[in-house]
């Protein structure tokens, strides 16, 4: 049976036509960011081209401030805004879409399905378009990895990292999302990137780590489609330009 896919993902499939994108992660702890700063930091991210917003922490993120967030970047962003859920409340009615994500390399099963499952009911009444997700978290890791309780895939593991690609493919997941952490030192390597792309009939996210433009360039040619930034977005809109203008320099 042919899959029909919702709005956010023709969204995403239409504009990968012409090559790679840019999302931002935000997260919305309202004990970091104030939603009056959430607010202009979407007007900047739309004048300077990030093509979605992702929404969601790994720790302090609320429904309720997940509600304010979003309803504060709609003001300005027309863009997908897609939750970024750091546990089964990270959920918004408020969001176009969502990734519906298992952790395959954590050690506790709650994060592989247990939390989908709580939230899947609460998806599925508020019609936030699901993106099912492989979530696998590399070394360093960062609170994502220590929250997620994974067993972490080391930088040298490439053929671990394909196998829960493949795995993930096979289970009908059609985007994989390879995580070295926010805040972490070192983005996934590229090696890593262009094995699990030649291998996976995937979307290929890649984020934590990266923050410069030649770290961008170098996971969208490993074989990246879309380029995730977080932490520099709140420290420095101007580095997160650049790295966007690096990413449409491989497009058509």
């Amino acid at each position: 049976m042919k899959v029909k896919f919702g709005k956010v993902e023709q969204y995403i499939y239409k504009r990968l036509e012409k090559g790679p994108l840019h999302f931002s992660l935000m997260d919305p702890d309202p004990n970091k960011i104030s939603t009056k700063k959430i607010e202009e930091l979407a007007k900047n991210l739309k004048k300077i081209g990030t093509d979605a917003i992702i929404v969601g922490g790994s720790t302090g993120v609320t429904m309720k401030s997940l509600d304010k967030a979003i309803k504060a970047i709609r003001k300005h962003f027309s863009f997908p805004i897609i939750l970024y859920p750091g546990s089964s409340g990270g959920v918004s009615r408020y969001a176009d879409g969502i990734l519906f994500m298992s952790l395959l390399n954590s050690k506790d099963p709650s994060w592989i399905v247990g939390h989908p499952k709580i939230g899947a009911q609460f998806v599925k009444a508020n019609k936030i378009e699901p993106l099912p997700m492989a979530y696998l978290v590399v070394e360093p890791g960062m609170k994502a990895g220590e929250v997620g309780c994974a067993e972490l895939i080391r930088r040298d593991e490439t053929s671990t990292a394909v196998d829960y690609a493949v795995t993930a493919q096979f289970f009908g997941m059609r985007f994989v999302y390879l995580e070295a952490g926010s805040g972490a030192d070192r983005p996934v390597p590229a090696e890593m990137i262009s094995a699990v792309k030649k291998n996976a009939k995937v979307t290929l996210i890649v984020g934590g780590g990266i923050r410069t433009p030649a770290s961008a360039q170098a996971a969208v040619k490993a074989g990246a489609d879309i380029i995730v930034t977080g932490t520099i977005i709140e420290d420095d809109i101007t580095r997160v330009k650049s790295i966007i203008d690096a990413i449409k320099k491989f497009r058509k």
